[in-house]
This record gives structure tokens, sequence and C-alpha cells, in this order.
């Protein structure tokens, strides 16, 4: 018991020296805090979003994004037919071509111009460069991460050497088990 009340202790002035240093100045102009209201994300409105005919009926979903060499959007990719992905046809759509509406509170996004007969004719979409395979993927993922731990533990790290070398840290460790065995 004794010991779980010193690792507490001994924990929590580590909490205390680590957090108390200031943190950087947020450059104006760089990020997003709040949402604005004539903003959207993507996840919201398109990834995903169902795409209907000129009468209403669902015929494919947005899966991915189309940009210029600008990174602005030009169009989308929309997954039609198959099931559950199998046997699904993935044709591009200009982004003009697409029609927002507001039924009932939701937005709607429709292919005016899509028929069936039109959807069977449209070739699939082809990529100019070959999607990434499932082992690239992996390797950028685990290399992020990798990258995210070493610069946080390396920062934690560095704070704590500099208390620990300054001789405040052990201090009051040692204050706060005293207390802890009186």
């Amino acid at each position: 018991m004794l010991h779980l009340k010193l690792l507490l202790s001994i924990s929590f002035i580590i909490a205390c020296c680590v957090g108390g240093y200031a943190r950087a100045q947020i450059p104006d102009g760089t990020f997003f805090i709040v949402q604005k209201a004539n903003q959207y994300l993507a996840a919201d409105l398109l990834l995903k979003a169902k795409i209907h005919d000129s009468k209403g009926n669902i015929f494919g979903d947005v899966e991915d994004l189309i940009l210029n060499e600008n990174n602005q959007v030009e169009g989308v990719i929309i997954g039609i037919g198959g099931f559950l992905g199998v046997g699904e046809k993935r044709i591009g759509v200009q982004y003009k071509a697409l029609q927002f509406t507001n039924k009932n509170g939701k937005t709607v996004l429709s292919l005016p111009l899509a028929t069936k007969e039109l959807l069977q004719t449209i070739p699939e979409y082809q990529r100019a460069k070959p999607p990434k395979s499932f082992l690239e993927s992996v390797t950028e993922r685990a290399k992020e991460l990798s990258s995210k731990t070493a610069e946080s533990t390396k920062d934690a790290y560095d704070k704590m050497k500099t208390a620990v070398q300054s001789g405040t840290a052990y201090e009051q460790a040692k204050e706060a088990a005293a207390n802890v065995f009186k």
C-alpha cells in the first residue's frame, strides 16, 4: 500500500512538472478551430453520400473525390451497381453536374441526367496512377505513428530531464512521499 501511495505521489509530481511548461503560440490564418456556418466537411456531405437519379431513386454512392492540380474538387467517384462492393463499377462525375437540394432538413445529392441506360453505357473511371497497396498504406501509417510517438516522448523526456537535473522534481517527490508516510 505504501508503494502505491509513493508511486501515485511521484506520478502526480511528474505530471505537474511536465504540464507546467508554456504552449506554443497558435499562428493566425493557419488552423481551423471552429466550423463556420458556410463550411461543410466532405465526410458529412459528400463521402458515402447516396446519389439519386431524377426520379429520386438511389443508384450509387460517392466513394472518392477528384482533385485538380490546385487541390480543388473537380468531381466525384460514384460506385454503381454490384452488391456490397462486389461487381461494382466506379464512374467519374464532374462536380458541377451534381445537384444539391434540401429535403426535410437533409441534403440530398442527385445526378439529374442519370438514367439506367446512361449508367450502363458510361465506362469505368480509369486512374492515371494505381492505388496504394495495402502494404504501402500500412507502412505509411506505421511511420506516421512512430514519428508522432517519438516526438511526444522526446518532448516529455526532455521536460522531465530538466526538472530532475534542477532537483525540483526530486525534492517535490521526496516531500510528497514524506507526507504520505506521516
